[in-house]
């Protein structure tokens, strides 16, 4: 098997073992799961990269979107004031870029020039759906954090493949410790996977019903949800 091959198998298995996971321990996050791209969204995705920078798309992304499309976030009730809760963002990078959203921070400005000097890169988590200014991009050599400020790190990609990526997240969330991956915990509330900093918390009316899925993330709860 070659190994791009080896690649394709290896992160849809990562992400379907994350997806049955999030069935049935965060079932409102698990309904917030598009279906599958089609291939022409795909084929349009690749398109517009290829024709702006002469590369097309990584093909652990490629695979991933043959899974899912992206994410929409559901309605919850008990959300509806502060809204501070996404049901999509259940990674702890925020949400799924689909096949429109994800070339368009890495395509060159309206002055035609590429402000990231070719990296070979496309973004595809962000915790900033309404810029998207930051995030995670996905590339042949591995993850890494990129932002519309500084670029992409592409020095040293904090993640060899998006399917360590994804298994390093299944195995937080099953195994520990909760700050396996950083400051920002895994936890449920209202049916959802929220990653916060329990030392410094970005929710705020949600927070007293946020339930860290780890004792060892520093507010003395019991492991609460299992394998």
């Amino acid at each position: 098997m070659s190994e791009r091959n080896d690649q394709v198998v290896r992160v849809t298995a990562a992400w379907q073992r994350l997806t049955d996971w999030l069935r049935v321990h965060a079932p409102t996050s698990y309904a917030s799961l598009l279906p599958p791209a089609t291939e022409d969204e795909i084929r349009g995705a690749e398109a517009r990269l290829t024709a702006a920078l002469g590369y097309g798309l990584p093909a652990e992304l490629v695979a991933v979107w043959r899974l899912c499309g992206g994410v929409a976030h559901q309605y919850i009730e008990a959300n509806e004031d502060e809204g501070e809760v996404g049901s999509g963002a259940f990674l702890p990078d925020g949400v799924l870029l689909g096949p429109a959203d994800a070339p368009r921070p890495r395509l060159p400005g309206a002055d035609g020039r590429d402000y990231w000097d070719g990296a070979r890169i496309v973004p595809w988590l962000t915790g900033d759906e309404a810029g998207p200014e930051y995030g995670r991009y996905v590339s042949e050599d591995g993850v890494g954090r990129w932002s519309t400020m500084s670029g992409p790190d592409v020095t040293a990609p904090d993640h060899p493949s998006a399917a360590a990526y994804l298994e390093a997240v299944h195995r937080t969330l099953v195994e520990g410790p909760g700050d396996r991956l950083g400051p920002d915990v895994p936890g449920i509330v209202w049916g959802c996977l929220v990653w916060d900093d329990p030392r410094d918390p970005r929710l705020d009316d949600a927070l007293p019903r946020w339930t860290p899925l780890h004792r060892d993330s520093r507010r003395g709860c019991e492991t609460g949800v299992g394998t």
